[in-house]
């Protein structure tokens, strides 16, 4: 395995919320948007029932817990394995590579995400899912769907991923100009 740079959960992400997701199904894979609002009473409630990850989340959250919110964009495969997700959160973007060890052990990899050096996150997550989805995949344990990869199929859904995700975005931006102004 590559080593991994950021940090390392043996805990998965907090699991989509399959009824706030608007799916495009690409053949191989599956993109998700979902706008997530993270706080730390919805991430205890996620975790509770099991005390390794609770303890883990309890252990590693910055004073406070973690509190963000953003849109989402969820990579899966069509063996129902979320291999990648992209969190364009308002105050710390980042992304996920959680590899699928084909066992019970989860590596999920953070990784903080520069807007200086990168640009808008939501630009950089579009350009990565067009050009290196294959390595991508591949290094979080999904090289078995490179093969089946539709590279059209793909450029055609990220059109209307960027669409959902940038009206999620502006949605929740005007609410809070009407719930302020």
């Amino acid at each position: 395995m590559t080593k991994m740079i950021g940090k390392v959960y043996t805990m998965p992400p907090q699991p989509h919320s399959p009824a706030n997701t608007e799916v495009f199904d690409v053949g191989a894979v599956r993109f998700g948007v979902e706008y997530r609002d993270v706080d730390p009473a919805g991430l205890v409630e996620t975790y509770k029932d099991n005390p390794a990850y609770l303890a883990e989340l309890l252990e590693r959250s910055p004073e406070g817990g973690f509190t963000d919110e953003g849109v989402s964009i969820h990579v899966f495969g069509d063996d129902g394995w979320e291999y990648l997700r992209f969190d364009v959160f308002d105050d710390e973007p980042h992304y996920h590579f959680v590899h699928n060890t084909g066992g019970d052990e989860v590596l999920n990899n953070v990784i903080d995400f520069d807007a200086t050096a990168n640009g808008e996150m939501l630009d950089w997550v579009l350009g990565r899912l067009r050009t290196r989805l294959a390595p991508m995949l591949t290094r979080a344990g999904g090289g078995h769907l490179v093969d089946r990869l539709d590279p059209a199929a793909i450029d055609a859904a990220l059109v209307r991923v960027a669409e959902v995700a940038a009206a999620a975005q502006a949605s929740v931006r005007a609410g809070r100009v009407g719930r302020d102004g």
